[in-house]
């Protein structure tokens, strides 16, 4: 009796294992429990189903960008159906009914050689799942990166260009505040001069009178 309860059990499990996961009606965890199937693609793909359910595969390639003919087949034989088909329209296989008694009752034997396989795929899908999630993220941070140097490239260029500009400006300003030195510094020689020269006729007024009026005097 605790054979046959032992391989029903395993039976179930293996089936559970298997579900499919109907694109339509999944929910994010279950899209994501695919094998395949990130968070990223699980996210397009409740966006494009709140539009339209998908008709099939076709539909399903044709607007979930991300997912192609290429890993359709890959989704598919994870679990995933569109419709209840399978990825080239073929219906996916409904769960195996449970066997007679007699024919589930197997040897202790086959039972203890399943069972490491069985607890071992788990752990496999969960460590390819967590690199797929991985490779999502890294693809999803190279376009980011690259906007973000472009963006650093434009603000170098730009300062570049206002450095370059700024520096023109204070060159042409030092040189017209020389050009203006030089003129003022020219316009105050010239003032001194003429009152020089002006100083100088002053002085020689009174010399020149006195000149006069000496050679003007009677002689005695």
């Amino acid at each position: 009796m605790f054979k046959k309860l032992l391989a029903a059990v395993l039976a179930l499990c293996a089936a559970a294992a298997f579900a499919a996961v109907d694109v339509n009606k999944a929910d994010a965890a279950a899209l994501d429990s695919v094998k395949g199937i990130g968070p990223g693609i699980a996210g397009k793909i409740l966006d494009e189903r709140k539009k339209g359910s998908f008709k099939d595969w076709n539909d399903l390639v044709d607007r979930v960008k991300g997912i192609g003919e290429g890993n359709a087949a890959k989704l598919s034989e994870g679990g995933l159906t569109v419709n209840g088909a399978t990825f080239k329209g073929m219906a996916a296989a409904p769960a195996a009914p449970a066997k007679k008694e007699e024919k589930a009752a197997a040897p202790a034997k086959a039972a203890a050689a399943t069972a490491p396989a069985a607890a071992t795929a788990p752990v496999a899908a969960a460590d390819k799942k967590a690199d797929d999630k991985k490779a999502d993220a890294k693809k999803d941070a190279k376009p980011e990166a690259k906007a973000d140097a472009k963006a650093d490239k434009a603000a170098e260029k730009k300062a570049a260009a206002e450095k370059a500009k700024a520096e023109k400006e204070a060159k042409k300003a030092a040189a017209d505040k020389e050009k203006a030195d030089k003129k003022a510094a020219a316009e105050k020689a010239k003032a001194e001069k003429e009152a020089a020269k002006k100083d100088a006729k002053k002085e020689d007024k009174p010399t020149a009178k006195a000149a006069e009026k000496a050679a003007s005097a009677p002689k005695k």
